[in-house]
């Protein structure tokens, strides 16, 4: 299916790994020009490569979106060839704590890295997105911004924040032929998560062989409808349909991609 995407310039934060790459490698593989944010040079680089070999066009943008001055050098680099037609937020981290050890410099660290830094994007790239009278604005949420865990009070809280600021700016665009949207993946599964999966298979019983493992793991900790984790590029899938003219009637919503982990309408 093509999504008409060639022609179009993306920026996708966070790209130089993980889900961020996913994403980044299918929006090129649509036909789009994409900006790959990272931090680590090399890494940022090895992502352009994958897409220039593949016949894709990109290029990379540095910068620690956690400072003004940071985002200031990401939004210059990839306004530097025009205004950008789609914005993908995707750039953010958690740390493993509960409520007795998050202390509140914990809140705020992640409330700047996982929220003001998307907000810092939308204000540096929107304004010149406007000129264009189209445009996308895709931010990564997650289904614990919506149903919570006891743990990680603080990154629960951010990805709700999230959601919450996808829908305020998707009203604040009306009738500029912009769309704010949020995907929110459940549990994905990937190199970290597959490491995690297979050091506690032994204690928790779970089996060794990968797919007992996962199956498992996802009855215990996340159960769903699929009975399994996600895969990146699920998540990736989802994203390049909002990014596309096919989604130009959906503006404002959470499309999540977690195989029923969330239970509601």
């Amino acid at each position: 299916m093509d999504y008409k995407l060639a022609g179009r310039r993306a920026l996708v934060t966070g790209a130089s790994a993980g889900l961020g790459e996913a994403i980044a490698l299918m929006l090129a593989k649509e036909g789009a020009h994409v900006i790959v944010h990272g931090r680590n040079a090399e890494r940022a680089d090895a992502v352009v490569q994958q897409i220039l070999q593949a016949g894709g066009s990109a290029e990379v943008v540095l910068g620690d979106l956690a400072t003004n001055e940071g985002a200031d050098e990401v939004a210059a680099g990839a306004l530097a060839g025009g205004a950008i037609d789609i914005l993908v937020n995707n750039a953010g981290f958690y740390a493993h704590t509960s409520w007795s050890d998050t202390t509140t410099e914990d809140w705020l660290h992640v409330y700047n890295v996982n929220v003001v830094s998307y907000v810092r994007m939308i204000q540096r790239i929107v304004p010149a997105m406007k000129t264009l009278g189209w445009g996308r604005v895709i931010n990564i949420g997650g289904g614990l911004g919506t149903q919570p865990v006891s743990d990680l009070p603080h990154y629960n809280a951010s990805l709700a924040a999230r959601h919450n600021m996808s829908v305020s700016l998707a009203r604040q665009l009306s009738g500029t032929g912009i769309t704010s949207n949020v995907v929110a993946p459940g549990a994905i599964m990937n190199a970290g998560v597959e490491q995690w999966l297979r050091n506690a298979a032994p204690k928790k019983g779970w089996g060794s062989e990968l797919v007992e493992i996962e199956q498992k793991a996802v009855k215990e900790l996340v159960p769903n409808d699929a009975g399994r984790f996600g895969r990146q590029e699920e998540v990736a899938a989802a994203v390049v349909y909002l990014a596309s003219p096919y989604a130009d009637y959906v503006s404002g919503a959470i499309l999540r991609v977690d195989g029923g982990t969330v239970r509601g309408l």
